[in-house]
Parts: C-alpha cells; sequence; structure tokens
C-alpha cells in the first residue's frame, strides 16, 4: 500500500484521483497589479507570441504555455510572478484589505506574502516570518522584484511569535505537500502516517499561536498542500477543541469546484463544522491538491 491508498474512502472519483498523479502540472503565474495593470500584460504576452489563457476563477491568473516562465522579461521585471494556481487561493480566502496589519506566519519563498501586499495595494503592514536564514533570502527577492513596499522580514519560529495583534494571520503551513506531486515525482515516496501525525503536532502549535496573535473579530487561513487529515481536519478540530472563541467560515471560491472537508476518518466521528473547510483535488479541477481552513477569532 503506498501512501495515497489509505485516502480511498474521502476522495470522491479515487481512480481519476490516482490516475491525474502522473500527469505534469501545466506552469502558472499572477499577474502583479503593484507594477502593471492586467490588460496592458496581457497585450505584452501576446505582442511577443507567448501563448496563455486566464484562470476562469481568478482574472491576474494566468496559464502558460512555454517551457520556462522563470526566464521571461516579464517576470524578471516583476510583472508576473510563477505561482501554482492553487497557492493563490489562500490569500484570497485570507482577504486582506489596505491598511490592515497582517501576519504570514510561514512566509518563504513569498508567493503568498507578495499577493497579501498586492491585495493591500502596498497600503498597511505585512510581516512575513521565516525561521530559515537559508530561506530568507528568496523571500526578500521576491519582494524586492515585484515592488512590494509594505512587507518586514521576521526570523521567529513560527510557535513563537511574540507580538501581535493582528487583523488577519496566514498559516500556510509545513507539510508533507502530497499535493505537488504533478510539479515533479518523488514527493510521495517521503510520505507516510507516520511523518503526518509528526508534523501535526507542529502545525498545531503555529495554529495555536496564529490565533493567541489575532484580533478578536480577526480571521486566520490555515492552509496546506496535502491530503493527510493528521495534518489537515484533525488539526484544526484540535484547535477548535482547545478554545471557545473560534467558529469555522465556509471556504468557496467562485469558478473553483471544492470539496467539504470530512467530517468522520478511521471510524471516529470529527466536528461537522470541518464541512466548512475545504479540500482541493487535482483530477477535479486539473491542479496540484490543497487544503484550506478559514477561522473567525469572535
Amino acid at each position: 500500500m503506498d501512501c495515497l491508498d489509505r485516502y480511498r474512502e474521502i476522495v470522491p472519483d479515487y481512480v481519476g484521483f490516482r490516475a491525474i498523479q502522473s500527469l505534469p502540472l501545466y506552469n502558472s503565474a499572477r499577474i502583479n497589479t503593484l507594477k502593471i495593470e492586467r490588460e496592458k500584460l496581457l497585450e505584452r504576452l501576446e505582442e511577443e507570441g507567448v501563448l496563455f489563457r486566464s484562470f476562469e476563477w481568478y482574472p491576474l491568473g494566468l496559464k502558460l504555455d512555454i517551457e520556462s516562465p522563470g526566464k521571461l522579461l516579464e517576470n524578471l521585471l516583476g510583472f508576473i510572478h510563477i505561482q501554482e494556481e492553487l497557492s493563490m487561493v489562500p490569500p484570497l480566502v485570507l482577504d486582506p484589505l489596505p491598511g490592515e496589519c497582517v501576519l504570514d506566519l510561514c512566509a518563504s519563498p513569498g508567493s503568498k506574502t507578495t499577493q497579501i501586499s498586492q491585495m493591500m495595494e502596498n497600503q498597511g503592514l505585512v510581516i512575513a516570518n521565516e525561521p530559515s536564514l537559508a530561506r530568507v533570502a528568496p523571500l526578500r527577492s521576491n519582494c524586492e522584484r515585484l515592488g512590494v513596499l509594505n512587507v518586514a522580514v521576521t526570523r521567529y519560529d513560527g510557535r513563537n511569535f511574540p507580538r501581535g495583534p493582528f487583523d488577519r494571520v496566514l498559516v500556510d503551513a509545513p507539510c508533507s505537500s502530497e499535493g505537488r506531486e504533478r510539479r515533479g515525482p518523488g514527493v510521495l515516496s517521503r510520505c507516510s502516517r507516520e511523518r503526518s501525525l509528526d508534523l501535526g503536532v507542529l502545525q498545531i502549535s503555529l495554529l495555536k499561536n496564529a490565533l493567541r496573535l489575532t484580533k478578536p473579530g480577526g480571521t486566520v487561513v490555515y492552509s496546506t498542500c496535502t491530503y493527510a487529515p493528521e495534518e489537515n481536519e484533525l488539526v484544526v478540530q484540535k484547535v477548535l477543541e482547545d478554545a471557545e472563541d473560534l467558529r469555522l467560515e465556509k471556504v468557496s471560491i467562485a469558478g473553483l469546484q471544492e470539496c467539504p472537508g470530512i467530517t468522520e476518518w478511521n471510524g471516529k466521528r470529527l466536528n461537522d463544522a470541518l464541512s466548512c473547510t475545504a479540500r482541493y483535488y487535482p483530477h477535479i479541477n486539473d491542479t496540484g491538491g490543497f487544503y484550506v481552513a478559514k477561522i473567525i477569532k469572535n
């Protein structure tokens, strides 16, 4: 049995789910409106003969029919940012507003950080936290290339990030990354239930601290690129059990098909509210895999 077999009962059309794992994922990018208007960027790509399609669900997302999109001049100039399609979902669910104070607790390489800043129109403050010194360099580089001006970088262990409060916090947690298999084979060989259980301990601590740092009435979005309930619903359930001032809000993006979070696993009944969270499967949207939960602190 490989690591995906244990999801047979929770993944709709499991045969289709397994079949798409071996198919490569197309290249995608986000238009950076801090540097260029959408229509002007599309005109540039058309003039250069770059084949692209806009996402059906997000006007700033592009599917690029090109082998090395990172070499495009538009990417080097910061007009676009190479980013997997579903990676654009958590910031949209977070829905940051200009002038707010926002924390990205696990920020590198900065795709979501810079998307948050873009949504805030460079107004307010975004704290991009990344404990790994080696991963700070690409985070800073992406912020500079994309013209982000309202980001400050910190290097705390996210479990011990000291001070808030924040209007919104994103916890795009370190995970087993099962949903990234289409980006290159080999990810699944490193995955197991035991690894997911270990990661779940870290993820619970990160999410609990994020909620501690959030203002009353504020929002925390928790996301992973994995299918493991031990890293997804069970993490959220544990946090809900240990606090009384939290509620889950329905995660739904118009034009993108989600599956509800599971409410039963291995014969154990989970909190019914977990159906408000979202699972995104590669065979349903022709993407990678992702899980997203939106928590409101009352």
